[in-house]
């Protein structure tokens, strides 16, 4: 297994070519982007909350 420094970085999004996208396009854009953003801090805070119960217990 990885540790968190060991583990494959992803590549990212790439970047859309914002000049051929009309208006309504770029705001379901912002939309998928913000709910991608909130997928992410979701994943976030529940891998913290694990470390954190996994901390606990092993402190016991």
């Amino acid at each position: 297994m990885f540790d968190e420094e060991e583990r494959p970085k992803p590549k990212g999004i790439q970047p859309m070519d914002l000049d051929t996208m009309s208006i309504e396009a770029l705001g379901e854009y912002i939309e998928e982007l913000e709910a991608e953003i909130a997928r992410v801090q979701d994943k976030i805070a529940a891998k913290k909350d694990a470390r954190g119960a996994a901390e606990s217990f092993f402190k016991s």
